[in-house]
């Protein structure tokens, strides 16, 4: 029974935690896209527990800190892209610090659709009573959600990115 095991924890050469620390990274760039799951913070734990799992050895210092940093401008990307987004698109610092607020808080309760017709709605609002135009709030109001789009395509793709360096990291 104990020989049936070994083979199935040994694929391509890898053990079990390799493959485990592997499905964790991917399992990040699939939470890169869908809320309520941080992406780049599971593919850094995925990666920190291969580290850990090689003894410090693996990947090396330079790809772990190449790696890490990446991970870390997906995590900035992410809690800051809808705010960045309605300040770049016209917003107030106050509509952009109003609009990360209530991205914040839909984030746990309304979901992705939520989370953009609320960040979108509040800038418009804001804009509004600041300026009383309403094709201007409106500008700023989609440039923020195509911003707040484009932000989770950069996370997609940052993280993919990530996945693909561990992979390298591991197999080559």
């Amino acid at each position: 029974m104990m020989d049936a095991v070994v083979p199935l924890a040994s694929v391509l050469g890898k053990d079990l935690l390799t493959w485990v620390a592997l499905g964790v990274a991917l399992l990040g760039v699939v939470g890169s896209a869908v809320p309520l799951l941080p992406g780049a913070l599971l593919s850094l734990s995925g990666l920190f527990l291969y580290w850990w799992h090689t003894g410090y050895s693996d990947p090396s210092l330079l790809v772990l800190v190449v790696l890490t940093s990446l991970a870390l401008l997906v995590v900035v990307l992410d809690w800051f892209g809808g705010a960045v987004s309605a300040k770049v698109g016209g917003a107030s610092t106050r509509t952009a610090t109003a609009a990360g607020l209530v991205g914040l808080l839909l984030f746990f309760v309304a979901g992705p659709v939520g989370i953009l017709l609320g960040v979108t709605g509040v800038v418009f609002l804001a804009e509004f009573s600041r300026t009383g135009d309403p094709q201007a709030s409106g500008r700023t109001a989609i440039y923020t959600t195509i911003g707040m789009l484009a932000s989770t395509v950069a996370q997609v793709l940052l993280t993919a990115l990530f996945f693909l360096g561990f992979l390298l990291a591991v197999f080559v």
